[in-house]
């Protein structure tokens, strides 16, 4: 797309484009990123609307989403953008101007950090002028690395990734940009006398009452660790409808199985 050499570094499958920020493909893909579901889940705000958007050059970081009640009038001249539609995009981009500081992190797409790193970076930093302040330019950055691999699940290659991502000014400008737009909550801290505080919880099925992303952020403010596989380190399996493979596979290494309203009774304790 920009014309950048492509690259695939030794022990990687992927091959990638080193164009980086000047990358417009790129750019787009980390805005579908930002939007989505476990980030900041902006309804109405999808794939196509993105492109439409960053095509137009209404949207091209982050912060410009937040920009985008300016263009009101512009947005109602494009087909399919009635009164209607515009209102509820406005809302649903308004309701996302408070947000948590993990959902924040994983929302910047920086390279290896999932959703789960994100909680972990989030509640070893509580908030981010702290993270801004430990990986600067003019920090001691050989520190922040140390500090970075003391984290659990944090090696030295994903604190690379960090650092790197850290240090290249103009993310740190399109973070700046972003929290001058919206509010950054602190994380919840997990209960540490909770029955399930310290215990490895699977989930698998499809749940009644929740969604898969809402029971994970349960049980991990809970002070459990959920787990995407059972192994015979799982404390409980938590089985929705149509539990398949993982349900089979915790009756054979004898890990408790948990219904809903087992699950629910257990944690409401």
């Amino acid at each position: 797309a920009c014309g950048s050499v492509a690259v695939r570094d030794e022990g990687e499958a992927a091959r990638r484009c080193t164009g980086g920020l000047i990358c417009a493909a790129q750019t787009i893909e980390r805005l579908k990123h930002f939007v989505s579901r476990g980030a900041f889940d902006i309804e109405g705000l999808g794939a196509r609307q993105i492109e439409q958007f960053s095509e137009l050059g209404w949207v091209k970081l982050p912060a410009d989403i937040f920009r985008l009640h300016d263009r009101r009038e512009e947005i109602a001249n494009i087909d399919g953008y009635g009164e209607t539609s515009i209102r509820n995009l406005m809302n649903s981009i308004e309701t996302r101007r408070t947000i948590g500081l993990e959902r924040f992190i994983y929302a910047l797409g920086i390279r290896q950090v999932g959703q789960a790193t994100a909680r972990i970076l989030a509640l070893h930093y509580d908030n981010l002028e702290r993270l801004l302040t430990a990986i600067a330019p003019e920090a001691n950055n050989e520190a922040a690395a140390a500090e970075l691999v003391q984290i659990n699940q944090v090696g030295a290659l994903m604190a690379s990734d960090i650092i790197t991502f850290f240090l290249t000014q103009a993310n740190r400008d399109m973070v700046i940009d972003l929290a001058s737009e919206v509010t950054i909550i602190p994380p919840d801290r997990p209960e540490d006398d909770s029955p399930v505080s310290g215990k490895t919880i699977v989930f698998t099925g499809t749940l009644a009452g929740m969604s898969r992303a809402e029971a994970k952020a349960r049980a991990e403010s809970l002070g459990a660790k959920v787990s995407g596989s059972v192994s015979a380190k799982t404390d409980f399996l938590v089985a929705g409808a149509d539990a398949g493979s993982k349900a089979r596979k915790a009756g054979e290494l004898g890990v408790t199985v948990l219904d809903e309203n087992a699950w629910l009774a257990l944690i409401d304790k």
